[in-house]
């Protein structure tokens, strides 16, 4: 319980929102060294992926800017949650094509052109980021035996994890503050 607490007063500091934004950039930055160094193109669900990344860190910064107000706090948590959430599945869905089911006669397949909305045509005003050239069932790269998508379903994992026990940590520590 103390745990939660100390969890809950450490959320009010600007400090667990500069590292989760810090940490959400080192992981753009290595998506940009994939791209632009080892030369690997993005599909378009690595670009969908990439929009959640940045979704989190969104959300990081949102939270960074007042974490004492408990709107701003909940509002960049909720961003950060719901965009883990959707990191998670999008990863998922990657690893769908990646690794198709064997007893799928036609098998799932990826679009071949981003569909960003028409009053945000991300891949337009950023292409170099944002713009998708690479095909999703292609295993591009691997560490430890596991595919870009599959690391980025622990990390999302991960994030969903750190997002619930923050959750937690704020219901409990309200409570207690209220107690």
């Amino acid at each position: 319980m103390l745990m939660f607490v100390a969890l809950y007063r450490w959320s009010q500091t600007r400090q667990p929102w500069l590292i989760l934004l810090l940490i959400i950039i080192a992981l753009e930055l290595a998506a940009m060294y994939f791209q632009h160094v080892m030369m690997l193109a993005p599909c378009v669900m690595c670009i969908y992926e990439r929009v959640a990344m940045v979704g989190m860190g969104l959300g990081a910064a949102i939270g960074l800017i007042a974490p004492k107000n408990p709107i701003v706090r909940w509002l960049g948590l909720g961003v950060w949650g719901y965009s883990s959430v959707r990191s998670w599945q999008l990863a998922n869905e990657h690893v769908g094509y990646q690794f198709p089911d064997p007893n799928d006669l036609f098998g799932a397949q990826c679009d071949i052109f981003v569909n960003f909305p028409d009053w945000a045509p991300l891949n337009e005003w950023v292409p170099w980021f944002f713009e998708a050239t690479g095909d999703c069932s292609k295993i591009v790269w691997q560490f430890m035996d596991l595919s870009m998508p599959q690391w980025l379903e622990i990390i999302s994992a991960l994030n969903i994890g750190a997002f619930a026990i923050i959750v937690l940590s704020q219901i409990i520590g309200m409570v207690k503050h209220r107690g």
